[in-house]
């Protein structure tokens, strides 16, 4: 790690990390690297196409997955957590990869944001491979989807339908079915998970937060109503549908009120 001295060099050492766990801590210290000014302002380092993954688990296209039943037992609750575990460690790679992919054209707040989002990310990860454990299972266990970052790839040469996509619906998706999973495990009796996935909320509503704010700025120089923009990139980019119910209120508090999405779960 010595030898990353720049942003576009972190991203680079993020993104072709594969062991899960080294992903994380790496994500984490570099951060706090650039949090101290330890990392120069330059993005002239390529960025891989792809991360860089594990041998397991194994990847499925998303018809494929197996169902997880509803968190009432301890098989489907390791099941819901390494799901989780599986999307944070992905969000780790997407955060990286907009600061080093992006970042060079847009004001340093925009850096910042994304390496803070990619460490709030590796903490999450890394506090579900904690709740893993508990259980006597590991992230890698159980098969996974690769469509996160079919996402991302769909979105490497537009930001703006990045940061409409991304944040904007997978992310936001969090917010929607957060509250409901964190009731079935603290009725399943399960309330260090239920901790976890509400501390990856509440977090989550500020990574939507930040998304959103940049859109937002992107559409305001381009001269776009950024709810129109933002349907047009979801309906072009966007593989499927945007699914109901919605968390109006947490998506609100996200700035991603509701003329954003009306109309596109009939996408």
């Amino acid at each position: 790690m010595t030898s990353v001295s720049s942003i576009g060099a972190a991203a680079r050492a993020v993104l072709l990390a594969a062991s899960p766990p080294e992903k994380a801590a790496l994500s984490r210290a570099l951060a706090e690297r650039y949090r101290a000014g330890d990392l120069a302002a330059n993005w002239d380092t390529a960025l891989p196409l792809r991360p860089a993954r594990p041998a397991r688990p194994e990847l499925l296209p998303p018809s494929q997955m197996p169902k997880r039943g509803r968190a009432g037992s301890e098989r489907s609750r390791i099941a819901l957590l390494h799901a989780l575990a599986h999307i944070e460690l992905n969000a780790i790679d997407l955060a990286w990869d907009a600061a080093g992919r992006f970042g060079g054209a847009m004001p340093a707040a925009f850096t910042a944001d994304w390496i803070s989002v990619g460490d709030d990310e590796a903490r999450h990860f890394l506090l579900l491979s904690d709740r893993l454990a508990a259980f006597g299972a590991a992230y890698g266990d159980l098969p996974a989807h690769d469509g996160l970052w079919e996402a991302a790839m769909a979105t490497s040469n537009d930001l703006a339908a990045r940061l409409a996509v991304v944040p904007q619906v997978l992310e936001a998706r969090g917010l929607d079915v957060s509250p409901a999973t964190i009731a079935r495990l603290r009725a399943a009796g399960d309330d260090a998970s239920a901790d976890v996935v509400q501390t990856i909320y509440q977090d989550e509503i500020g990574h939507v937060a930040i998304g959103n704010r940049w859109f937002r700025r992107l559409c305001e120089s381009a001269g776009k109503p950024p709810p129109d923009h933002f349907r047009s990139l979801v309906r072009q980019h966007f593989k499927g549908r945007v699914k109901p119910p919605f968390n109006d209120s947490a998506r609100a508090q996200a700035g991603l009120t509701i003329d954003y999405y009306v109309g596109l779960d009939r996408h």
